[in-house]
Parts: C-alpha cells; sequence; structure tokens
C-alpha cells in the first residue's frame, strides 16, 4: 500500500491584516459594539488571534471587551445548543 504525499504549496500563507490598526483603535472600549461584532463569528464565538491578526496583547483586550459586553446584554453569548 502506497501512501500518498501532500500537496506542496507555491505561495506563502495570507498575511492578515490587523484590524485595530486599520480602525486607529489604540484602547479597545466594551461599548463600542461595531468593532466588536468584527471580532464574533456569526455563531457568536470570538474569533482566534490567527484569524483576525492581532497581537497577543490586543486579542486580550478585545475578548475582555467582548466578555464585557455579553455581560451588558450588547452581544449575545455563543450560540451552542443543539
Amino acid at each position: 500500500m502506497t501512501r500518498m504525499a501532500k500537496p506542496i504549496r507555491d505561495r506563502p500563507g495570507k498575511k492578515k491584516r490587523n484590524l485595530l490598526a486599520a480602525e486607529g483603535v489604540s484602547e479597545v472600549d466594551w461599548k463600542d459594539v461595531n468593532l466588536l461584532r468584527k471580532f464574533i463569528s456569526d455563531r457568536g464565538k470570538i474569533r482566534a488571534r490567527r484569524v483576525t491578526g492581532l497581537t497577543p496583547q490586543q486579542q486580550k483586550q478585545v475578548a475582555t471587551a467582548i466578555k464585557n459586553a455579553r455581560e451588558m446584554a450588547l452581544l449575545p453569548y455563543s450560540s451552542t445548543g443543539r
């Protein structure tokens, strides 16, 4: 039985753009719901850092702001119910 080799990629991965830098945001605020919605999936989950292209510090700020906005009922919790 022969094993097939994985296909080789010719192009490197696409560099994710930092949305916070593009918006000119230095400090993430939990009241800025329009900005925070860009970091939430359609199911209400927080997008991963490799998807958003944020730095670790910015991702932590975004995650904390989303959690605070959820507590204040500005954003939905994830809908994982089946």
